[in-house]
């Protein structure tokens, strides 16, 4: 779970640690402050899971502006050079391929959902990311990233196995797009 707590978690718990550590230290015990000492634990208990819940669902992993930046200017260097000039990668092409193979209904509702590629994958320990709030709001910019570095790295030794990921993958972050959670995605086979 540390994994998934941002730093601002991590510094809030430690700070809220060291009150509680000063307070119990420093104030006189006596018997009958047993009752205040655990109605502190349990008040200081309270403060660090509802910030560790605030920093998994604020921070849910999301990629780092200036790699997202990265991307969305490679992207739109790539697009304006001339048709054929760059060729994908196998990779790129099993992307494209997994995207084609969605019903129509699908691709209608990510044609302005930028999907992207990216290396930093072990970073975040996935083969893909949906960052958004899902289809049915339109607060926040929606993306897809595909981690080409996980998936090959895991996949890379057999290209079936790996095209067979990647459409996985792809299906996986398109689940989350359409509004499934985790756990309702894993229960669709994803």
């Amino acid at each position: 779970m540390s994994e998934r707590l941002s730093s601002t978690a991590r510094i809030i718990v430690t700070v809220c640690f060291l009150i509680g550590l000063a307070i119990v230290v420093l104030d006189p015990f006596t018997w009958g402050r047993v009752s205040g000492v655990i109605q502190l634990l349990a008040g200081a208990l309270a403060v660090v899971l509802v910030a560790a819940l605030v920093a998994m669902f604020l921070g849910r992993g999301e990629m780092p502006e200036e790699e997202f930046q990265r991307i969305s200017k490679r992207s739109e260097l790539l697009a304006t050079l001339p048709p054929g000039q760059l060729q994908p990668s196998e990779f790129e092409e099993a992307v494209v391929e997994a995207i084609d193979d969605l019903p129509a209904e699908f691709q209608e509702i990510l044609k302005d959902v930028p999907i992207v590629i990216s290396d930093l994958g072990h970073q975040f320990h996935a083969y893909g990311h949906y960052i958004g709030d899902t289809v049915a709001r339109d607060d926040f910019r929606d993306h897809i990233v595909i981690y080409q570095d996980t998936l090959e790295r895991d996949f890379g030794w057999n290209p079936d196995l790996l095209r067979a990921q990647i459409t996985r993958t792809v299906r996986h972050e398109v689940a989350h797009h359409l509004g499934w959670n985790e756990e309702g995605v894993e229960n669709l086979g994803l």
